[in-house]
């Protein structure tokens, strides 16, 4: 009992001999800022960094002693209240800086510390939250949105961003409802526009009372979401429209804005299970009194394709051609279904612009000699007829001595009058005849020609022709036909003539009274295509390209003719703006001919005076590439039409550089508008 008696009062010796905490009495007053983070610095033992922009006095007075951590708070408050603040760093120690750039400086934790949050939103959007939530953040902190659109950063004082999470946090809450109503008369898209309307004019676009409204087409159904109340008001409004449709008119009339009416009706038709059939509506200009106009009438006219008009309750559809609009009897349910396929089908399509190259470049050479003899004897005489006469050479010989000898056939008359006497020739038809086949034959004479001929006594006649041609052609043939349509919509267009062609000649029975039929028929550059947008941008064309050109007559004197044709017609599948090579053909021809005397073009040297050679090549190479682009609005189809008036332009100003391009004049003279210019490319956002 002794012994625990003496443990208890040695620990309590112990006990009162162990020093008391430290504690620090604060009495200053306009001390030196300084000197007072070097007395804080001895007293709790901690690092400071001090500023160079810290200066100025600070007075601190307490009524009681203070412990290191009483002590290291009011330090930190009384630099806060100066316009000062600590900022913790990595290696334990504080930098004192003033709190105007406190918010641009990195930190760690404390109350009194600055620190730098990034806070995610949930239901409202960042700039509502900012707006809230500046006037709480402290004069020197920091409030902005996140690049993500989703979430704020906030630099404050750590107890003072604290109170702002708690502020956002309350704020930050989904007090929307949402509600699904089903409609059984009216139209969703119809009941969701008017509702639109209603919340804008009651609470604006992001007003208390607006509500967001969704139609759903597939169960014609509204969805509203918004605040409650003013979803409970709309959905009574919705409520109430939908029973007043009930009782509404089964006519509706409906403006197309870009479909045909004429080729949707058909359609529409089908869908409302009608015998398809063409119902008009027009309206005709009618002749009043006094030859006046009266008051157009609208008359109504249906052809049916199949059985009679359906019966009460079934839908009836007509067109109405003076403003392209579908006139439709139904009941409601069949009026809806029937605008939501209008709504679909009724949209503006897009076009496509389809380029085409054609390059045909070609190379003749050709090398022709001959020699041709002729021998005749005269009347009476007993020489024999000779004569060499080639294919490949002109002119034909038979045929300069057939006309020359056609004189022989023309008859002379003598006619006496008053003592005078006049002697005529009379020609005859085969003599006329043969002078025309000399001259044709003689202006087909290409290159040189050198000829001689004369007498042999007074019983032949000699001749002799020499004809050398050399001739080399090269041609680059360049076509860049274009042409615009829209999608599923053939197009079409020529550059050439209309060349008539003989198709039949006919006689009567008496044989006389001779007629011909002629067809005209289209000789030039033609490209005919029909678009088709796929998915995914890619462009399947159904075209046909065909370049042609008149090669002459098929025979000298006679009216029909030789038409060189190159015709593509396929089926292709492109990308937009690709260029692909549709096809070609590479030529080429050679052709070497020999004609000559038998036995005497044989003789050496002396063979070539009976012999006639000729020889042609001829090379072609033919591509054709075609482009086609997708023109998806207004900015691309203006970007084309600038850059081909451009090229037009520029090329005007190549030819006359001193003058203004006639294209300018024309536009803005004529036409009082202003040259096309390619929209500017808009900037990608950040």
């Amino acid at each position: 009992m002794k012994a625990g008696r003496f443990l208890l009062g040695a620990a309590l010796a112990l006990a009162f001999a162990m020093p008391a905490p430290a504690q620090q009495v604060i009495n200053l007053r306009d001390a030196d800022i300084r000197a007072y983070i070097e007395d804080v610095a001895r007293t709790t033992g901690r690092t400071f960094i001090i500023d160079p922009a810290v200066q100025g006095k600070v007075s601190v007075v307490a009524d009681r002693p203070l412990s290191r951590t009483q002590y290291f708070e009011v330090f930190l408050s009384t630099l806060r209240a100066n316009g000062f603040i600590a900022i913790p760093t990595d290696g334990g120690a504080f930098r004192i800086a003033p709190a105007a750039n406190a918010a641009q400086q990195p930190s760690r934790g404390g109350s009194s510390s600055f620190v730098t949050q990034v806070i995610d939103l949930k239901s409202i959007d960042t700039q509502s939250a900012i707006e809230a939530l500046r006037p709480l953040v402290s004069a020197q902190g920091q409030i902005t949105a996140s690049k993500t659109g989703s979430a704020v950063v906030i630099a404050d004082y750590a107890d003072n961003l604290a109170r702002v999470r708690s502020v956002l946090k309350e704020i930050d809450r989904d007090r929307t409802t949402m509600r699904l109503l089903t409609l059984d008369n009216a139209g969703a898209r119809e009941i969701a526009a008017a509702i639109e309307s209603v919340s804008r004019a009651a609470g604006g676009a992001e007003g208390a009372g607006a509500v967001s409204v969704i139609a759903v087409d597939s169960s014609n159904s509204v969805i509203l979401r918004g605040d409650p109340d003013a979803v409970a008001r709309m959905a009574a409004i919705v409520t109430d429209l939908d029973k007043r449709a009930s009782s509404g008119t089964d006519i509706q009339v409906v403006f197309l804005n870009n479909a045909d009416a004429g080729a949707l009706l058909p359609v529409l038709q089908q869908i409302a299970g009608q015998q398809v059939q063409v119902t008009v509506v027009n309206s005709t200009p009618q002749s009043g009194e006094n030859g006046q106009m009266a008051n157009a009438a609208a008359s109504v006219s249906t052809t049916p394709a199949g059985s009679a008009p359906p019966g009460p309750g079934r839908a009836v559809i007509a067109r109405y051609e003076g403003a392209n609009a579908l006139v439709i009897s139904a009941p409601p349910d069949v009026q809806r279904s029937l605008s939501e396929v209008i709504r679909r089908l009724d949209v503006r399509q897009e076009q496509v612009l389809v380029e085409a190259i054609i390059v045909e470049i070609s190379d003749n050479a050709a090398k022709q000699l001959g020699v041709q003899f002729l021998l005749a004897g005269t009347s009476g005489s007993s020489v024999p007829f000779a004569v060499t006469n080639y294919s490949n050479s002109a002119p034909n010989l038979l045929a300069i001595a057939g006309a020359i000898g056609a004189r022989d056939l023309d008859r002379t008359q003598t006619t006496t009058s008053d003592g005078v006497t006049t002697t005529g020739r009379t020609s005859s038809a085969a003599g006329d005849a043969l002078e025309q086949a000399a001259v044709n034959s003689l202006l087909g004479v290409t290159g040189s020609l050198f000829g001689f001929g004369g007498e042999i006594g007074n019983d032949a006649l000699f001749g002799a022709v020499i004809n050398a041609v050399k001739s080399d052609t090269a041609s680059n043939v360049l076509s860049t036909p274009s042409i615009m349509t829209l999608d599923n919509r053939e197009a079409r267009i020529l550059v050439g003539q209309e060349v008539p062609m003989t198709t039949g000649e006919a006689l009567s029975p008496n044989f006389d009274n001779a007629f011909r039929t002629v067809q005209r028929q289209d000789v030039g550059v033609q490209l005919e295509v029909k678009p088709q947008i796929n998915a995914g941008g890619s462009i399947k064309l159904f075209l046909r390209q065909e370049v042609s050109s008149i090669a002459g007559p098929v025979a000298t004197g006679s009216s029909d003719l030789i038409i060189n044709k190159r015709e593509i017609e396929t089926t292709v599948t492109v990308d937009d703006g690709d260029i692909i090579a549709l096809g070609g053909l590479i030529d080429e021809n050679e052709r070497r001919t020999i004609e000559k005397v038998p036995l005497l073009g044989d003789i050496p040297v002396l063979g070539e005076l009976f012999t006639s050679r000729s020889r042609s090549r001829t090379k072609t190479n033919l591509m054709v590439f075609i482009r086609p682009t997708i023109v998806r609005n207004r900015q691309d189809a203006q970007a084309i039409s600038a850059r081909r008036y451009n090229y037009a332009r520029e090329m005007q100003r190549e030819r006359y550089p001193k003058q203004e391009p006639s294209l300018d004049a024309l536009v803005r003279d004529y036409m009082g508008a202003a040259p096309p210019v390619a929209p500017q490319p808009v900037p990608p956002s950040e």
